[in-house]
């Protein structure tokens, strides 16, 4: 077993730290104080991700992408984990989603995607379908070659940059042993499309800058060539999607972790108490002590987890406990984190109120920690026919 990073992966892991350090950092604080990040900004951003080569390194280079394997974009995605969500967005990662456009599509959306010309954003959950994906509302009805959409999307991540939208709709209907089961069928959206509109979404207290949006669907007709994959197919292609950001999400809270780990290490080193150092006195430093011993645990099993993908193994429960432990411990850590600083680990001068904020929608999104649960259990139980 060998744990270390390859040349070329130390090589991605420095590139991509110190582009964050230079081209994020320097503009959280504005964008967490106005929750907006200006247009131009946002650009400047991809311009220069595209100069270090980096846009769309979640692709293979057949199609214009940097080809890296899943533990190295798991290295890329744990790093931007670190800088703030609302500006680490322009640093383009498309859905993985897209390879699977046919040849038409490849050349509207998915290479224009990798190339950076044009954003994407992925909708799936609505009002009354989070984790229940099969219970969604959204239903699109054959009209001859068309299909007539109608109803709403919300919490729609950065869908108010999107130049298109893939979407997941129910198409019909399916008897299965537990009951009716709707049928999902992915389409791609233009933005502009009539009877299709982007609204603002809820102000959150988690990624400020990080918009959510509100989709609506009014007699909103597409053509069949819209839709990605097959017909009632839908959850194949989101399957492979659910993988990917699951993944994202627990390399991303192991990033905001360190980064929060390491503003207490540095405060219990120098802040000093009773004449001597915090971090001297036990109750910092075992702390110290059960955070980076957390971090690590999470780091290696979100590795671990994209190892076994490169391997073509099986990693459904694997994700499942990455995501569940990284996000919960990013939660425990951040909120250490504001223990060791007191008071002052609350005020807006330091950045660990917003970690711990944003820590908080990482154990519901892409997966709430009991859907983790539920599906590391089920992948337990069911080869005992349990």
């Amino acid at each position: 077993m060998n744990f270390a990073l390859t040349d070329e992966q130390q090589m991605i892991v420095d590139t991509v730290r110190t582009f964050v350090e230079t081209e994020i950092y320097p503009h959280e604080n504005e964008v967490e104080r106005t929750g907006f990040v200006p247009p131009e900004l946002g650009q400047e951003i991809a311009r220069k991700c595209k100069e270090i080569g980096f846009f769309g390194c979640n692709f293979p280079e057949e199609v214009g992408g940097a080809g890296l394997d899943h533990t190295s974009f798991t290295l890329v995605e744990r790093e931007l984990g670190r800088g703030s969500m609302a500006l680490t967005v322009f640093f383009g990662r498309p859905s993985g989603i897209l390879m699977g456009c046919n040849a038409e599509q490849r050349e509207k959306y998915l290479l224009p995607a990798v190339r950076g010309d044009k954003f994407d954003a992925l909708a799936m959950t609505e009002p009354d379908a989070g984790s229940d994906v099969r219970g969604m509302k959204c239903f699109a009805r054959q009209d001859g070659d068309d299909w007539i959409v109608n109803g709403t999307k919300h919490f729609i991540s950065h869908a108010n940059i999107a130049d298109f939208v893939i979407v997941f709709i129910a198409t019909g209907e399916e008897e299965t042993p537990r009951g009716p089961k709707k049928k999902i069928t992915c389409f791609l959206v233009d933005r502009g499309t009539p009877g299709f509109e982007i609204r603002d979404g809820y102000n959150s207290v988690s990624h400020r800058g990080y918009k959510n949006c509100i989709l609506t669907f009014d007699d909103c007709r597409l053509p069949s060539s819209q839709i990605l994959g097959e017909v009632h197919r839908g959850f194949d292609v989101a399957n492979d999607w659910l993988y990917a950001t699951r993944l994202t999400v627990a390399a991303t809270s192991v990033g905001r972790a360190r980064r929060a780990f390491d503003y207490a290490l540095n405060y219990a080193a120098e802040r000093k108490q009773f004449g001597k150092p915090i971090g001297a006195n036990q109750g910092v430093s075992f702390k110290l002590a059960d955070m980076i011993t957390e971090i690590d645990a999470a780091d290696l099993l979100t590795l671990s987890a994209a190892w076994r993908l490169d391997q073509g193994l099986p990693a459904n429960r694997e994700i499942a406990s990455a995501k569940v432990y990284a996000t919960e411990m990013l939660a425990r850590v951040t909120d250490e984190a504001i223990q060791i600083y007191g008071g002052m680990g609350l005020m807006d001068d330091l950045p660990l109120a917003r970690f711990w904020r944003d820590a908080r929608v990482e154990r519901i999104w892409d997966g709430t920690s009991e859907i983790q649960r539920h599906i590391i259990s089920r992948e337990l139980l069911r080869p005992l026919g349990a």
